[in-house]
């Protein structure tokens, strides 16, 4: 069982949480990524809180914002702990992987996608988890991800 209970909804881009959506669009400008959000497939947001509480402090909760296109993947995550970050890869420059399926699963249960290869701002390759629900959402997400994937490198 997950440390983690998450809502993961489907929803357009521009209704993501706000410093998700404003820290993807200065990603893109930041790296010239040019106008990769105009064949957007799939937008979701997954809500994370973390059921097992510190002992000092509050309960944690981390926000994601991923978006799937036919070549690229961007994913943002905010936490009211750190600054948001934004990864993103060209389809091609990745592995990914139904989490469940991984090694790292048996260990520590979750769910969502294991992303590995080249991302934009890193010269070294990479390994990333994007935490999803069980939900419908995070199924046709993750679905459409591992299928794009798989067409890009055909």
């Amino acid at each position: 069982m997950s440390d983690w209970k998450r809502v993961t909804k489907e929803v357009p881009f521009e209704s993501l949480r706000p410093e998700i959506g404003e820290a993807i669009k200065k990603h893109i400008e930041q790296y010239n990524l040019g106008a990769i959000l105009a064949d957007e497939l799939r937008c979701i947001q997954t809500d994370s809180e973390k059921i097992k509480k510190p002992l000092f402090g509050s309960a944690e909760i981390v926000y994601t914002g991923a978006v799937i296109t036919a070549h690229w993947l961007m994913w943002a995550v905010s936490c009211t702990k750190t600054q948001t970050a934004v990864l993103s890869a060209q389809l091609g420059d990745v592995i990914v992987q139904d989490y469940a399926q991984t090694r790292f699963a048996k260990m520590v249960p979750d769910s969502g996608i294991q992303v590995s290869g080249k991302f934009t701002d890193v010269s070294e390759n990479g390994s990333a988890f994007i935490g999803l629900d069980e939900s419908s959402a995070a199924i046709k997400f993750k679905e459409t991800v591992l299928r794009v994937v798989q067409d890009v490198k055909r």
